[in-house]
């Protein structure tokens, strides 16, 4: 009984296996091949030496062209045979992209098309999709996402697929990358979902890591789910030699989809704008403050804007924004930049040792963008120079003369670091010379005496650290300082 009990069991656990990883991936490519799409990019280069429009960029013959023509000329020398007065010529590149409607819609990363002057799209093979080159237009694109939105005008309806919750995407995950990998035309190749959330370089990169091989001319190109769904559009690869060593990124569908709604509708994107400086809250800031938890986003300055008309104050913690708990300022910008441009949203923030619920009416982080600027505040005459040594810091008082040298905007009022001791946490947190301090202890701080009396009342209050408001270059940012005894 035992042993036909076991046996029953193994079966079933085989079957499980079957189930989640099918003996063959042969279906699932032959299904979503047909919106997988080669992008063919052609840009005028004045006066430029090399192979191109001979192999495509990236392609292994490359070095053996560019030697090739090194020691024959190109012919658009003029005979002299030292490359002067070379003609233009046409460079060509490759991508990959993928058909997101049936009216001709396609999506690819932005650096994929930067500067071309033609793009032409090919079809895969068969699967009733056109078989001529067609060309496309641009509709928009996101430099923050690396994202571009085409599109062509077929005869037919084309095959395409759908974006699928990237958020469902969990590491362990199969998923089957799609592209033209170094131009030697379409290609499959699997792998794992193997980390997630991955950011790269931009304040909106969410990023999924996988081992799918990805290679440059796979850039654009789809990472599907085991339903045909686009989880992700191939990016970036980290590589010591160019080519693929198992760690590639595709931006998840969740980012994408958002951005490509918003080029379709208005041919560029339109963010959600807050109008707040913000920093990561350590545990040292989250007990200068009297926070149970490191969690949310630090305000440190609040500029004109949707902020600031709401009344949100620096040294204000953002705990929770539009109903969703804020995790840190990486997912404060993200879920901003999400939502819809004049929307009212309930911002919580942590102030006073309480809470308080404000309604911020976001704008648009693209107008603030082309906008920005302060405008000047009057001064305040200021005290005479004075030096005293506290919590490591030597501070003095901030003069006009200081104010120029150091880049304080106008208006800035506190009291300066005039030097650090190398030996004490000061230094250790990156306060410097020449940075201001304007508030301590969340109260203005004008002279030395306002800077003591923090102290002293950090003290008596019991507090271990005292959380300073630091000014550099005109940039702020909180600094929480250990009080000793």
């Amino acid at each position: 009984m035992w042993l036909t009990l076991v046996t029953t069991m193994l079966i079933l656990a085989q079957a499980m296996v079957a189930q989640a990883r099918p003996e063959s991936l042969a279906p699932l490519a032959q299904k979503i091949s047909p919106s997988v799409v080669n992008i063919t990019t052609t840009t005028v280069i004045e006066g430029r030496t090399g192979p191109q429009g001979i192999v495509p960029e990236g392609s292994p013959f490359e070095d053996f062209f560019r030697e090739f023509q090194d020691r024959n000329g190109d012919g658009n020398d003029n005979g002299n045979g030292n490359g002067e007065s070379r003609r233009p010529r046409r460079s060509s590149a490759l991508g990959s992209g993928f058909v997101i409607s049936e009216d001709g819609y396609i999506v690819t990363n932005n650096h994929v098309i930067a500067g071309a002057d033609e793009i032409e799209i090919e079809f895969f093979p068969g699967a009733g999709q056109p078989k001529e080159l067609l060309p496309a237009r641009l509709i928009g694109t996101d430099e923050k996402t690396d994202i571009a939105l085409l599109k062509v005008d077929a005869e037919i309806p084309l095959s395409f697929v759908t974006f699928g919750d990237s958020d469902t995407a969990l590491v362990g995950d199969w998923v089957v990358a799609m592209g033209n990998p170094l131009g030697q035309g379409f290609s499959v190749s699997a792998g794992i979902v193997s980390a997630r959330n991955r950011e790269l370089s931009g304040s909106y990169d969410d990023y999924i890591q996988t081992d799918a091989a990805i290679n440059r001319g796979n850039s654009g190109g789809p990472l599907f789910n085991m339903d045909g769904d686009v989880v992700g559009v191939n990016t970036a690869i980290l590589s010591p030699n160019g080519g693929s060593i198992g760690i590639g990124f595709s931006m998840a569908s969740n980012v994408v989809s958002k951005v490509v709604d918003q080029l379709k509708e208005f041919g560029e994107t339109r963010r959600g704008w807050l109008g707040v400086r913000i920093q990561d809250v350590d545990d040292d800031l989250a007990e200068a403050i009297g926070l149970a938890n490191a969690a949310g986003a630090l305000v440190t300055d609040v500029p004109e804007g949707p902020s600031k008309e709401a009344g949100l104050l620096a040294g204000d913690v953002i705990l929770t924004f539009d109903g969703v708990e804020v995790k840190d300022t990486r997912a404060l910008v993200r879920q901003v930049g999400a939502t819809e441009v004049g929307k009212a949203v309930r911002v919580v923030v942590h102030r006073d040792g309480g809470t308080e619920t404000l309604l911020v009416t976001l704008g648009r982080r693209e107008d603030a963008e082309r906008n920005a600027g302060t405008a000047p505040v009057d001064d305040d005459a200021m005290p005479e120079v004075a030096e005293k040594e506290l919590l490591g810091l030597t501070i003095g008082m901030l003069t006009e003369e200081m104010r120029g040298e150091l880049n304080a905007p106008e208006g800035t009022d506190g009291v300066v670091i005039l030097s650090v001791d190398e030996s004490s946490e000061a230094w250790e947190k990156g306060l410097r010379g020449g940075d201001i301090i304007t508030e301590a202890g969340q109260q203005k701080v004008m002279v030395i005496a306002d800077f003591e009396d923090r102290i002293a009342e950090a003290r008596e209050a019991g507090r271990k650290s005292l959380l300073l408001l630091v000014r550099r270059n005109g940039q702020p940012r909180f600094v929480a300082l250990n009080l000793g005894k």
